[in-house]
């Protein structure tokens, strides 16, 4: 996992116009986003399996086939390793393939082409040839899929070198950092989550808000207990934690929105846990090698000395995706985040234990 410091600039930004910010899902803004690549750049392409006249699955493409034409917004076949084949051959020739993966599972045909290929070609080429590509995957849970609709598949690209990996939780970030990594000239594995595509913020798709770019973390709610780390997903199971915690406990837990898996803006994230001394990483993918492992041991070796307490986990289980009726049992939720904060090592809880322990040598309790 790299590090980077990205850019805040909006790539293709169309000249600012008026207009009201209305309710708006992530949904939209995803489909707002390519109908501006597209209409910005002629070298943009949308393909994939249903993404024409159906206009996806979860109708991100929707009428874009209608207004760009099928040779800019083109169906395929059902051949993932086809697919992101023909994607590389496009990018070598200086076009800006955008990919659509039905869902998260069905990309593993395709992941060949990813780790031979897609992932390698700018530095086989030394620098000679952009991998200019976005592949999208629908991703995680929460919309009580079937076997193969809903795995949290991350840490497969996360441990590919040469992929960047970013996942929106907002409205305002699908749209921004959708924008770009269509204008990056490296691949990008665009993770976005299923269970948020109709969730709604605020938004004007004419003034789209400037989000930070590939590679930058955002801190979404201040606070000095203790860091959530999380990302995509988890965001709002976090986001509820933090109030609840306030609410509550009198707790304020600082939530760090990580936006970018790779590269891995760690200057934020050290930041905040040195802030509070306490960090708990949250994610739907499994705990074993999963995502939280890297980032709880870039935490621990970057902020040893600053740490209260051990870095925390909250995650899915070390099993396949379970089916529909038994997610809710497999993905992270309030009380699990909280539970886990519960488990940091307050101080109040060390210091009764340290006044129990010299209480109980001072009466021989040691022998």
């Amino acid at each position: 996992m790299s590090t980077a410091t990205g850019t805040s600039l909006q790539p293709g930004a169309q000249p600012a116009r008026e207009s009201a910010r209305k309710p708006s899902t992530m949904a939209q803004a995803l489909n707002r986003a390519l109908r501006d690549a597209l209409a910005a750049d002629p070298d943009v392409h949308v393909f994939g399996e249903d993404v024409g006249t159906l206009g996806g699955v979860f109708r991100v493409t929707d009428g874009l086939a209608a207004e760009f034409g099928e040779n800019r917004c083109t169906d395929t076949p059902l051949a993932e390793a086809g697919i992101l084949g023909t994607a590389v051959g496009m990018a070598m020739y200086g076009m800006r393939p955008v990919v659509e993966m039905q869902f998260d599972a069905f990309a593993y045909p395709g992941f060949e082409q990813l780790v031979s290929h897609i992932s390698r070609m700018r530095n086989r080429t030394r620098g000679a040839l952009p991998m200019p590509l976005t592949v999208r995957v629908p991703y995680g849970g929460g919309i009580g899929g079937v076997e193969h609709h809903s795995d949290s598949s991350e840490a497969y690209y996360m441990a590919t070198p040469g992929l960047h990996v970013v996942t929106p939780a907002t409205v305002a970030d699908a749209y921004g950092l959708l924008r770009h990594s269509i204008a990056s000239d490296d691949p990008v594995i665009f993770l976005e989550p299923k269970r948020l595509y109709w969730g709604k913020d605020d938004w004007s798709p004419e003034q789209p808000d400037e989000v930070p770019g590939i590679g930058r973390a955002v801190v979404r709610r201040p606070g000095t207990s203790a860091t959530l780390i999380t990302y995509g997903p988890s965001l709002p199971v976090c986001m509820d934690a933090a109030e609840a915690a306030a609410r509550d406990e009198g707790l304020e837990l600082e939530v760090v929105d990580l936006r970018s898996l790779v590269p891995f803006d760690e200057e934020t994230v050290v930041a905040s846990v040195r802030r509070t001394g306490r960090a708990v990483v949250v994610h739907e993918s499994t705990g074993f090698a999963g995502p939280g492992a890297e980032v709880a041991a870039r935490v621990s070796e970057r902020c040893f000395h600053h740490l209260e307490a051990p870095v925390l986990r909250v995650a899915g289980f070390d099993i396949p995706y379970p089916p529909p009726m038994l997610e809710q049992h497999h993905l992270p939720d309030v009380d699990r985040v909280l539970d886990a904060v519960a488990r940091l090592q307050w101080e109040s809880e060390w210091r009764a234990g340290e006044a129990a322990g010299d209480a109980g040598r001072a009466g021989g309790g040691d022998r």
